[in-house]
């Protein structure tokens, strides 16, 4: 199976040439006979919307949607962008597209609102978490923040999902590149291991607001070991060959990420904890 990371560098409002810049890497991907193309967080729109997310937004009927899901031929893709709802409420949103339908809409459960990250403002919140199923098994979407709660992944991997496309707007923090993607890279890795699943992760590049993204996207497979990453800071497309093979050799290996999970004693304590909690 190929899949893509489109590591781009999104414009800040700019859907037109977002759009052009997703029909491109789209295109390159049908090219490279691509199965999964994987584009990072608010791809269609940039992350830093604040006042100006109405602008930007587009309902999950928009047509340019459905156009980018029928130009990507036998290529699956997923993509972030800002959306709107029937009842005007916007949302941070993942679209994944299959033979020009839209598969599936993922809502970001998990909005950051400290330090830089105000989403918490803008956006409403998401509630619920569902995979879908595609000709390669059934796959997640992760929207960033959503990745440092491990529910959000645990979820996932009980109702069988076997990929996790972490699509995010990693930016540099205080330190430098290599110390930003490293505790991303870790808790991606853990996921992995833990849930013996394909974790394929894919963070944007470039500027935006005097703020730069560290890039750096990588595919774990379901041992936990780092398959291939592209390169920090760098903007393009990157091709990752995995084998699904491994998913059963994990499994076999490892079973008690599915096999042996007790649903009912996590459901007894989850609402002991949650009544005690009041």
């Amino acid at each position: 199976m190929k899949v893509g990371l489109a590591q781009l560098a999104p414009v800040l409002g700019g859907v037109e040439e977002n759009l052009r810049l997703h029909e491109e890497m789209i295109r390159r991907a049908d090219s490279e006979q691509v199965d999964l193309l994987v584009f990072p967080e608010l791809s269609l729109t940039g992350y830093s919307l604040g006042e100006r997310t109405p602008d930007a937004a587009r309902m999950a009927t928009d047509e340019d949607l459905l156009a980018l899901g029928a130009s990507a031929g036998k290529t699956d893709v997923v993509l972030g962008f800002a959306e709107e709802s029937q009842d005007h409420v916007f949302y941070n949103s993942a679209a994944y597209l299959s033979q020009g339908q839209i598969r599936l809409i993922h809502r970001k459960t998990y909005l950051p609102t400290y330090g830089m990250f105000q989403e918490g403002r803008y956006f409403g919140r998401g509630s619920r978490i569902r995979g879908v199923d595609t000709r390669f098994g059934r796959v997640g979407v992760v929207i960033c923040e959503e990745a440092w709660h491990p529910s959000v992944p645990y979820l996932l991997a009980q109702e069988g999902v076997k990929l996790l496309l972490v699509m995010a707007n990693g930016p540099v923090k205080e330190g430098g590149e290599e110390a930003s993607r490293e505790p991303w890279h870790r808790i991606l890795s853990t996921h992995s291991m833990l849930h013996s699943v394909y974790t394929v992760f894919v963070n944007r590049a470039g500027m935006e607001k005097g703020v730069r993204f560290f890039g750096n996207s990588a595919v774990f497979n379901p041992f936990g070991d780092k398959v291939e990453e592209a390169p920090l800071l760098e903007s393009g497309l990157f091709i990752v060959d995995i084998d699904l093979d491994a998913l059963r050799q994990a499994r076999w290996r490892m079973p008690s990420a599915l096999r042996d999970e007790d649903l009912d004693l996590t459901l007894r304590e989850l609402e002991r904890i949650r009544q005690s909690r009041g």
